[in-house]
């Protein structure tokens, strides 16, 4: 895949601002009322015709259709990506880049509500351009396609789809109640490939002379399993294996399995993963096999939120009916978002689908996704996230800290290859 950036024709100006927040909060709010069939078409559509990573074109499709209706400059296939859009309306010089995901889950569809994720950013989007001239800002909704597996962001990083932005914003449904920005955090992960290489042999007549790979998997996920109970509470790891021999009389010589490990903390995970890679080696050194193993994804890094931006969501929501819970703890999950929020300031909260009780990447889940609740989430949302770049763009302290911020920025930091050391 080539990654050539698309970079934004416009570049932002200083402009006075026009409007105060109350009224950029009502207008927006009005903007997204007005959309509210469109969105919530664009929702149903997604959820109704899954696409997995990469592959997510008919998703990419309608969201530039909408934005171009809205008055967008849209590229689809920006930033190398065939299904990663870039679409901007305004002009300033506060750059607030929306995030949009609309990949599904193989075999489960929108197990995760990513297309509850499109729509409440495609609505935000719309929402901030009606104030864009008069709040001072570029609004960019940018498309990022495999996030589930694949990194989408992390290659969208690399090729300049943030360099401009002053902040980033997405949302996330979500099961149970509305948890409190600040409180929800995600996990770095480190998705790998193992390769065992033996030497087939027949199983009943000469297995003496074979090489048994899957020998080498069986030690290994033993071992991992054993490994488990020595590994700080917050480290994750697992295992599936994908290629693991065709028949019983053959000795399988090669087996293939994926695995992870998350984490935190990232120089937990790095010892984490040492440790679990020492287990796939005992494997190929007890069978006698060979082994090698590959990164398959760039790894993606915990999730920094904004504190700012944090508090202006936690804020939005209690306006909207849905004031935000503590739950006291880290949740798991890990997002290619933590990617762009490690270096800039964003947020990525979650919205609950009220009444779901299924955990998502379940079939429950991907039916609660297309829900009457579903949709209140999609509009809620929405709002939310156009209220929270509001207020941080229309404080002026809040304006003037993340511009400064942005300013100080080197060029190129976040081009900077991300998860590959």
């Amino acid at each position: 895949m080539t990654l050539t950036g698309s970079v934004s024709p416009t570049t932002p100006t200083p402009a006075p601002v026009r409007i105060d927040v109350a009224e950029a909060r009502r207008r927006t709010a009005e903007v997204v009322r007005g959309w509210e069939q469109r969105l919530l078409a664009v929702s149903h559509e997604i959820h109704a015709h899954p696409e997995v990573a990469f592959a997510e074109h008919r998703a990419a499709g309608l969201l530039a259709d909408a934005l171009r209706d809205a008055g967008f400059d849209v590229t689809v296939g920006a930033f190398g990506l065939d299904t990663a859009i870039d679409a901007t309306a305004g002009s300033g010089e506060f750059v607030v880049a929306v995030c949009a995901e609309y990949d599904a889950l193989p075999g489960l569809g929108h197990a995760c509500g990513h297309n509850i994720i499109a729509a409440a950013g495609l609505g935000a989007a719309v929402a901030l351009a009606s104030v864009a001239d008069e709040a001072g800002l570029t609004v960019r909704l940018l498309g990022t396609p495999a996030e589930e597996h694949g990194g989408g962001k992390v290659h969208m990083l690399e090729a300049g789809a943030w360099e401009d932005a002053t902040i980033s914003l997405m949302v996330h449904g979500a099961p149970g109640v509305d948890v409190r920005c600040d409180e929800f955090t995600t996990q770095a992960v480190d998705r790998f490939e193992v390769v065992y290489t033996g030497r087939a042999a027949h199983a009943a007549a000469a297995p003496q002379a074979g090489i048994n790979a899957l020998d080498a998997a069986t030690i290994a996920l033993a071992s991992i399993g054993l490994l488990r109970q020595q590994l700080p509470g917050t480290v994750r790891t697992a295992a599936v294996v994908t290629s693991g021999g065709e028949v019983t009389n053959i000795i399988p010589a090669r087996v293939v399995l994926q695995a992870e490990v998350r984490s935190f903390d990232l120089d937990e995970l790095r010892d984490a993963k040492r440790r679990v890679l020492a287990c796939f080696e005992a494997g190929a050194i007890a069978s006698g096999c060979t082994w090698e193993q590959r990164r398959t994804e760039p790894r993606y890094d915990p999730l920094r939120q904004e504190p700012v931006l944090a508090e202006a969501w936690n804020a939005a929501l209690a306006d909207l009916g849905r004031p935000t819970v503590s739950l006291g703890g880290a949740a798991g999950g890990s997002t290619d978002m933590g990617n762009v929020s490690q270096v800039v300031p964003s947020i990525h909260p979650g919205i609950a689908v009220r009444g779901s009780t299924a955990a998502p990447h379940t079939v429950g889940f991907a039916a609660d996704a297309a829900s009457p609740a579903a949709d209140a989430a999609v509009l809620d949302a929405a709002t939310g996230l156009a209220w929270a770049a509001c207020a941080a763009a229309l404080s002026p302290e809040t304006r003037a800290d993340l511009l400064a911020r942005q300013a100080a920025r080197p060029a190129g930091a976040t081009t900077t290859p991300q998860g590959r050391e």
